[in-house]
């Protein structure tokens, strides 16, 4: 009975479904075929990936996700005295932990409780949604299985006319200026005016602080980083032999960003043969899968107001080693408020 009454508070949104065939893999074909080469981030999150990643969340090393859940615990309430009622909306929900700390503040309210999760995984989605149905009884949830391109552009019709788009993490921290530029354009055109954006970032601090957290004394981050190449294995019929690699992670500051890479151990020959592509790679040759970006708080309240996303408050912990930052969107210039 009670999975019955789960199942009629969720719904489900599959984005990538509907994705021609003969496009995927696209973007894993150019980033090999570049020098360096490049793998996109997405292809972290498999199931087992996402499940890796919760781990790497928990480790000694790896400060963000508990510094930013202090100061969650800190200013839950001041963020929903400044928002009000509002759907939820998580790009990257994971397992939606930091998540909870939001949907118990706002369910004093005494208003309809809507949460939108967003993830490539689908499988830790629906794991995640029907843990949280369980915990919450009046709560309902669309969760949407897809990019965060597809999702922004895709979002279900509101149903309360208030929404807060989440973005936890310092996720944002994986992009480069470019995408980075194009993400706030598309978070931006997703909300209404006087919607709100809340958005994690880590921020500049001692490297031997950011360096201990990309190598963790367990090798739970190393091994993250090589399910990579597991999971092209399996989705693309692929024969990378993750004991020719090694994970690699440092910072770079000049651009001040960790850079993780994949270090091929030996010349070597890989194929992915649904993708009819064949690549050679040297031994000490790189492929670069990701920058996590340490971000200067004046610089990025500069760079989200130029995109018409107003910082109302920003939040840090005693070090400053992290951000919460509650920007509302306002009118374009153009003009598109009632």
């Amino acid at each position: 009975m009670k999975t019955q009454v789960d199942e009629a508070r969720l719904r489900w949104i599959a984005l990538d479904a509907d994705l021609p065939q003969i496009d995927c893999g696209s973007d894993i074909i150019d980033g090999l075929r570049q020098n360096p080469k490049t793998l996109p981030a997405r292809y972290f999150y498999d199931d087992r990936g996402s499940e890796l990643f919760e781990q790497i969340t928990d480790l000694p090393e790896y400060y963000p996700t508990r510094t930013e859940q202090a100061i969650l615990d800190t200013y839950v309430s001041e963020i929903v005295e400044l928002t009000r009622a509002c759907e939820l909306v998580e790009l990257g929900s994971g397992s939606s932990r930091k998540t909870h700390t939001l949907l118990t503040a706002y369910s004093q309210l005494d208003d309809p409780l809507h949460y939108y999760p967003i993830d490539v995984s689908a499988g830790i989605l629906r794991t995640t949604a029907l843990q949280l149905l369980t915990d919450y009884p009046e709560l309902n949830i669309c969760g949407v299985a897809g990019t965060y391109e597809r999702a922004l552009a895709n979002l279900p019709p509101r149903i309360i006319q208030n929404r807060m788009l989440m973005f936890l993490g310092s996720t944002m921290g994986n992009m480069d200026d470019r995408a980075c530029d194009l993400f706030l354009t598309q978070v931006q055109q997703a909300l209404q005016p006087g919607e709100f954006f809340l958005l994690g970032v880590d921020l500049q601090k001692p490297i031997d602080v950011l360096e201990a957290a990309y190598n963790d004394a367990q090798g739970i981050t190393a091994a993250f980083n090589l399910n990579m190449l597991q999971h092209l294995n399996d989705r693309f019929e692929g024969n990378f032999n993750l004991d020719n690699f090694a994970h690699y992670a440092f910072f770079n500051p000049v651009a001040s960003q960790i850079e993780m890479h994949l270090k091929s151990l030996t010349a070597q020959t890989v194929k992915l043969k649904d993708l009819d592509l064949e690549i050679s790679l040297e031994s000490g040759e790189t492929i670069h899968t990701e920058i996590s970006r340490k971000f200067h708080l004046p610089t990025l309240s500069d760079t989200l107001t130029n995109h018409a996303l107003q910082p109302l408050k920003i939040w840090t912990d005693p070090q400053s080693w992290f951000g919460l930052i509650l920007c509302q969107r306002q009118c374009l210039l153009s003009g598109d408020c009632p």
